[in-house]
């Protein structure tokens, strides 16, 4: 899975920089540096979209159509 998403990223108080994704609540990261923060949030988006794909499939029957759309 490939996209792009937007990334805040401000300092934190104690230190370090913290970040979100406006489009997948729930994803945030953190780290020392600005890329600690990203790649955190890179993994935190693929965590929280790979869970919503899981929990959907499971409420799915059998004969559900899966394709992909592309935007």
């Amino acid at each position: 899975m490939k996209g792009e998403f937007s990334a805040i990223i401000e300092t934190a108080p104690e230190g370090g920089y913290w970040a979100i994704c406006p489009e997948v609540p729930g994803a945030n990261g953190q780290g020392e540096t600005v890329e600690e923060a990203k790649e955190s949030l890179r993994a935190a988006i693929r965590l929280v979209l790979e869970d919503r794909l899981e929990d959907t499939r499971r409420g799915l029957p059998g004969d559900a159509i899966q394709t992909v759309v592309v935007v």
